[in-house]
C-alpha cells in the first residue's frame, strides 16, 4: 500500500484521473481532515474503492502521548513497519480574548518533527544518538506527524504553525525526503505552511548545506554548533571530523537567505565545558560577517548523561556578552523537560519500555479518534531567563 501523503499535488495529478480529482483529494486530507477515503463524498464510489485498495491515508499510529506542565505534548508514533518516532507540540503563545469574548490573538504553536528513526551522527550529549540509525522517514511520514498533531489538537486549517525539523535524526542526512516534505507542506491546496515557517536544523553536514542552498527552498537554516574549537566539537559531535568548524562556517556564508532573516546558531551550553566568557568571545569571532542569531540552549540531562546543566547566571552572562558585541542572542526555553521532550531527549522506545508505559497510558486508538489521551506530569523546572527566550 502506498502512502498518499508521500505525493505532492503535481505527482498525485499524474496518477489520478481525471486530475481535478487529485485537488479534491488533497483538500479532503489537508483542509477538511478526512481520515479515510470513505469520507470523500464528492468522489465517485468506484474511485473511493480503488483508492482504498492502493493507498493509505494515515501512515502513522499514535501509541502514546504525554503532556508537560508547560502544556507541551510529546507523541510516540508507530509506522507501518513497527518503527517508532517521537514528535512534540510546543505551545508558543496562548490565545488572548477581548472582554466581549472575541479573539484578540489566536494561540500559536510550533511542531518539532523527526526526520529519521534514530540518528547516526553519534553526538555524545544526545539521547537519540544512543540508538543509532534505523532508517530514513519518507516525506509522507514527516508530513503525517504534523497532520496528525494538528487534527488531534483541533488546530484549524487556517491557523498557521511553525515547523522545526529538530526531532529525531539529522534532517540533511535525509535531504531528499525532507525537501519533498517542505514542498508538500507548502502546497496552497494542502496545509499551506510557508517555507519561511519551516526551520531545518543540521549538525553541520557542510556538503549537504550546499545542496540545500542549491534547492533554494526558502526555509530557515539552523546550525547545531555547540562548541567554538574543533577539539571540543569533535568530542561532542563526531561529525566534526568530516566537517570541521571552518567548513561549516564557509557553507553557511554561501547559503542563500532572505535579507530579513538570519541563520540560527544553536549553542548547547554544558556546565564547565563550553559556558565561559572566553567561549563567548571565540563565538563572536566565528560569527563575524555572518547575519546570525544565537540560541543558547540549556543542556537537558537524561539517563546516563555525563554532562551537567549550566547555572542560570552563567547563561545570562553569556547572553549579555554576545548582545554587548552586536550578536542577537536568546535563551531557549526548555519546554517539555519534565516529560523528556526537550532538545536531545527524544529516543525511540524499546518494546519493553513501550509495554511498560502503555499499561498506564494507552492511546492506540487515537489515529481513528484524533483525540490524544494525555498524562500530565509535574515539573520542578523553573527556567526563567532575562530578556527574550525563544524556541526556533
Amino acid at each position: 500500500m502506498k502512502n498518499i501523503l508521500d505525493y505532492t499535488l503535481k505527482e498525485l495529478e499524474e496518477v489520478i484521473s481525471p486530475k481535478f480529482r487529485a485537488k479534491q483529494i488533497y483538500e479532503w486530507i489537508y483542509k477538511k481532515g478526512a481520515n479515510s477515503f470513505d469520507e470523500m463524498t464528492n468522489l465517485p464510489q468506484e474511485m473511493r474503492e480503488k483508492l482504498k485498495s492502493e493507498f493509505v491515508v494515515e501512515p502513522l499510529k499514535c501509541v502514546r502521548s504525554e503532556t508537560s506542565s508547560d502544556k507541551s505534548v510529546k507523541y510516540l508514533f508507530e509506522a507501518a513497519d513497527g518503527s517508532r518516532i517521537e514528535s512534540v507540540l510546543l505551545p508558543m503563545k496562548e490565545e488572548l480574548t477581548h472582554e466581549d469574548g472575541g479573539i484578540k490573538r489566536h494561540a500559536r504553536y510550533t511542531i518539532c518533527v523527526s526526520s529519521q528513526v534514530g540518528c547516526r551522527m553519534g553526538c555524545s550529549f544526545c539521547l537519540t544518538a544512543k540508538s543509532g540509525l534505523t532508517r530514513n522517514l519518507s516525506a509522507g511520514e514527516i508530513v503525517g506527524q504534523i497532520l496528525w498533531i494538528k487534527k488531534a489538537n483541533n488546530i484549524p486549517y487556517e491557523r498557521r504553525i511553525n515547523v522545526v525539523y529538530m526531532g529525531m535524526g539529522e534532517p540533511l542526512d535525509n535531504l531528499t525526503n525532507v525537501a519533498k516534505a517542505v514542498h508538500i507542506l507548502k502546497e496552497n491546496d494542502g496545509l499551506a505552511i510557508a517555507p519561511r515557517r519551516q526551520t531545518i536544523s543540521t549538525s553541520g553536514l557542510a556538503s549537504q548545506i550546499k545542496k540545500l542552498g542549491d534547492l533554494n527552498l526558502g526555509v530557515l537554516l539552523a546550525i547545531s554548533l555547540h562548541a567554538t574549537t574543533d577539539e571540543l566539537r569533535t568530542k561532542l559531535m563526531p561529525i566534526n571530523k568530516a566537517y570541521n568548524i571552518e567548513a561549516v562556517m564557509q557553507a553557511v556564508r554561501e547559503f542563500p537567505i532572505d535579507m530579513r532573516k538570519r541563520v540560527l546558531f544553536e549553542y548547547l551550553v554544558i556546565k564547565d565545558l563550553n559556558d565561559s566568557i572566553n567561549d563567548a568571545k571565540t563565538l563572536v569571532k566565528l560569527l563575524h560577517g555572518i547575519k546570525a542569531k544565537v540560541n543558547l540552549i540549556y543542556f537537558n540531562p537524561h539517563e546516563g548523561s555525563q554532562y551537567g546543566r549550566p547555572e542560570r547566571e552563567t547563561m545570562i552572562k553569556f547572553q549579555d556578552y554576545m548582545a554587548a558585541h552586536g550578536v542577537t542572542c536568546t535563551i531557549r526555553q526548555s519546554k517539555g523537560l519534565d516529560i523528556s521532550a526537550a532538545c536531545g531527549q527524544l529516543k525511540e522506545r524499546s518494546k519493553e519500555d513501550v509495554k511498560a508505559n502503555e499499561k498506564s497510558t494507552n492511546a492506540s486508538d487515537n489515529s481513528a479518534k484524533f483525540k490524544a489521551q494525555t498524562t500530565t506530569s509535574k515539573s520542578t523546572n523553573t527556567n526563567n531567563t532575562r530578556g527574550k527566550n525563544e524556541l526556533a
